[in-house]
């Protein structure tokens, strides 16, 4: 892990908390097991203010670009639930892919449970994009 633990910005930290807490999703096993997982990590994450976070990790309105086992590369665009559109490549932060990469940073690499079993993906490449979260939500 390139910062040697998950970086998360603390009001994203609290975001992500109230957007799990709400899910309706935590009765599949992957769904549960990806949360269950995150929260562990989180415990120990390095909680940063806004404008102090690394460029280069995983956020809400990240866009992500990792390496499957299979060298196949893919981007994607981390979003709030609502947003999620897969025809976009936008995914929630709530899917098991969103929930794996979520306060990693690029070169990292992540061993994770998906619906098609566990596997690793690298993160090749991460670009920030204009990060507009709801704050009477915040």
């Amino acid at each position: 892990m390139k910062y040697g633990q998950l970086i998360v910005d603390e009001r994203e930290y609290a975001l992500l908390m109230r957007n799990i807490e709400s899910s309706r999703s935590q009765e599949d096993k992957i769904y549960r097991d990806s949360i269950k997982k995150l929260k562990t990590e989180l415990l120990s994450a390095k909680i940063k203010k806004e404008g102090k976070m690394p460029e280069d990790v995983i956020r809400y309105n990240s866009v992500v670009r990792i390496r499957t086992p299979f060298n196949t590369e893919s981007s994607y665009q981390i979003v709030t639930p609502e947003k999620s559109n897969i025809k976009q490549n936008k995914i929630s932060i709530l899917s098991p892919m969103g929930l794996a990469l979520f306060g990693y940073a690029k070169g990292d690499r992540i061993v994770w449970q998906f619906p098609s079993g566990t596997n690793e993906i690298e993160i090749i490449g991460v670009s920030q994009q204009e990060i507009q979260l709801n704050t009477e939500v915040l």
